[in-house]
């Protein structure tokens, strides 16, 4: 379980113990470092139910507690709170080795977080590069760098705690590592309690993640899913950050895959064009549109995300601009003000400057995503 210092992993800890000893009749040990889950009282903590507990004498020796539990207590379950060090993630890996189930929590918002933690990441299986052959980098339609899982995770399930009231499961730890490690973002089911008090879930979609392709036969072109709200692109030395947030900036669907043979089209900048990439020699071969960027900059990124935008049926960057012409014109005829269609921040930018070209003003009002020019005869853009 993971979550920010406060927000509730001890107390649900505790009532995982109970549930487990109490409801379910498994044998339950707490190592209970700082007498924080169960006290320091010679009574354990009412709420762990019939749950032992063994008090760890200082904190730097909980691994060992954690294998004494095993080796001495014949547990079915053993529970820790607040791991943090790589001893305690190798004595984590070595129980669940045993067959013992085990409930632990950490400090981290989100799985992404464990993943980049190097001392923990051994939990879900630890991060390694990986050099590959020219015949499999082909096969995967990537770069012979890439990062993968090194082993099995220690962990089989992840519960992101996000507030009191809210929780995410990624039930399955090992796909959903996997996929990230492609640069495809985890989809969680996420559960919470309404105001009414009614519990209240959505379906998580990993289960739908496909591992990237490892198979020798090429496929043919794959027409786009749904590639007039959310085209699948394929960025080859293009950063994945910078994609996103310009997608954000003009509020554009798009989907970011991890292979080529998924994509709808392949996004690289000139200088890996000229090298002529496998990546790119494969996209080519399965007919996928590959645009090219002179450089890895913002305000390119957004316009390839607009051209892209209208040729797969978006909103058209010329109907934005003729509408600030049409409103020019209704303003110079004496109207107040026009208010325009909501927009992305790139076009309204395009629209504020042929509002100053028109010699009228212009301003931007409401928040996204509904945040929209209104033109007016007096000069107050911001």
């Amino acid at each position: 379980m993971l979550g920010r210092p406060g927000v509730g992993k001890t107390t649900m800890l505790r009532e995982v113990a109970r549930v487990l000893a109490d409801e379910v009749g498994k044998r339950v040990v707490i190592v209970d470092t700082s007498n924080e889950i169960a006290g320091d009282g010679d009574i354990p903590h009412p709420a762990i139910g019939r749950a032992r507990r063994m008090q760890v004498p200082t904190p730097s020796l909980q691994h060992a507690v954690m294998i004494e539990a095993v080796e001495n207590h014949m547990p079915e379950v053993i529970i820790i709170d607040e791991m943090g060090t790589e001893l305690e993630a190798v004595a984590a890996r070595t129980i669940a080795e045993r067959g013992v189930q085990l409930v632990a929590t950490a400090h981290g918002n989100t799985l992404q977080n464990l993943v980049m933690n190097p001392t923990l990441s051994d939990l879900v299986g630890g991060i390694q590069s990986v050099t590959l052959g020219d015949d499999e980098a082909r096969r995967r339609g990537t770069r012979k760098s890439v990062l993968e899982r090194k082993a099995p995770p220690t962990f089989d399930m992840v519960v992101e705690i996000q507030s009191w009231s809210r929780v995410a499961f990624h039930r399955d730890v090992a796909r959903t590592v996997d996929v990230m490690l492609q640069g495809i973002p985890p989809r969680p089911e996420v559960r919470w309690i309404d105001e009414s008090g009614e519990v209240r879930q959505s379906d998580g979609a990993e289960h739908e993640v496909e591992p990237a392709s490892v198979t020798s036969e090429p496929t043919e072109a794959t027409p786009p899913a749904d590639a007039a709200t959310s085209p699948r692109i394929f960025p080859f030395g293009v950063s994945r950050d910078k994609l996103a947030e310009a997608a954000r900036q003009v509020q554009i669907n798009m989907q970011v895959v991890g292979e080529v043979k998924g994509a709808d089209l392949v996004l690289t900048t000139k200088n890996h064009y000229r090298k002529g990439a496998q990546a790119l020699t494969l996209a080519e071969e399965l007919a996928k549109p590959v645009y090219v960027l002179r450089k890895n900059t913002a305000p390119q990124l957004e316009q390839f995300l607009l051209t892209v935008s209208v040729a797969n049926g978006g909103t058209s960057m010329h109907e934005a601009l003729q509408e600030v012409e049409d409103a020019a014109g209704r303003v110079m005829d004496g109207e107040a003000s026009v208010e325009l269609q909501p927009q992305g921040a790139y076009v309204r930018r395009l629209q504020h400057q042929m509002a100053k070209n028109y010699n009228i003003g212009s301003r931007s009002v409401g928040r996204d995503p509904n945040r929209r020019v209104t033109i007016s005869q007096t000069n107050g853009r911001d």
